[in-house]
């Protein structure tokens, strides 16, 4: 018998997802997104690029702008209607001070009670190697909940102070604690993940619906196991 997770916290009103590119919240996480806008809570989301780096076959001139299109009609999906992108460059995030202080600044202007962000540990299940963009951001998005607090760190970032935030939930974590089920929403993360069209022709030659939906399907069923048998997206979730 899978070790049982927990349910998610439920007593919270704001939350903030920082990610790192158009499509890393849709890959699982819109689904639990969707669940928490039906109940009325407010989700906005945070993306450092533009995902600019992130279509081979489409310059970066043009791909970034079509890529924040498809991320504003793919957050609509599940409720969202909170989009803000930051302009450091895809592919080539750096860890440190600045990420620490863009991030902490958008903490303090959204106010969130929990902050979600994306895997950032090495590697996906141990084989798959996590890319730098991915690992520079989740873990400065945690390095920034604290820093926001704190009135005497990135000063000059403005914004009152907000020591508000109770939990960070890493999604796609290997070693998940907490999950949602998404019996009722799995759907909607379907149609949020196919906004991204474009990208998803450009990586797979599988029918785009096929491919979401398989994907998504495929890891929710996944955990359902250690969920008792509901559907799930999982997080792994630090208390603050």
């Amino acid at each position: 018998m899978a070790e049982q997770l927990e349910p998610m916290p439920t007593d919270w009103r704001r939350a903030l997802a920082i990610v790192a590119h158009p499509d890393d919240l849709e890959y699982g996480c819109a689904s639990a997104v969707a669940r928490w806008t039906a109940e009325g809570r407010e989700v906005a989301y945070l993306i450092v690029t533009r995902g600019e780096a992130g279509i081979d076959t489409l310059e970066p001139a043009k791909a970034g702008p079509l890529r924040e299109q498809e991320q504003r009609a793919s957050a609509s999906v599940v409720g969202v209607s909170e989009v803000e992108f930051l302009d450091h460059a895809d592919g080539v995030i750096e860890y440190g001070t600045a990420l620490r202080r863009d991030l902490a600044a958008a903490i303090r202007r959204h106010r969130p009670e929990l902050l979600i962000t994306l895997n950032f540990a090495d590697t996906w299940g141990g084989v798959h190697w996590n890319t730098p963009d991915h690992r520079a951001v989740g873990r400065a998005a945690v390095d920034a909940a604290g820093d926001a607090g704190n009135r005497w760190i990135f000063p000059e970032a403005g914004g009152e102070p907000w020591d508000g935030v109770r939990w960070v939930a890493v999604a796609g974590d290997q070693h998940p604690t907490h999950a949602v089920d998404v019996t009722d929403t799995l759907e909607d993360g379907v149609r949020s993940l196919l906004e991204h069209r474009s990208y998803i022709e450009a990586l797979t030659d599988e029918d785009p619906e096929t491919y979401c939906r398989n994907f998504l399907e495929t890891i929710a069923q996944g955990s359902a196991e250690s969920f008792g048998g509901r559907p799930a997206v999982t997080f792994r979730l630090y208390p603050r």
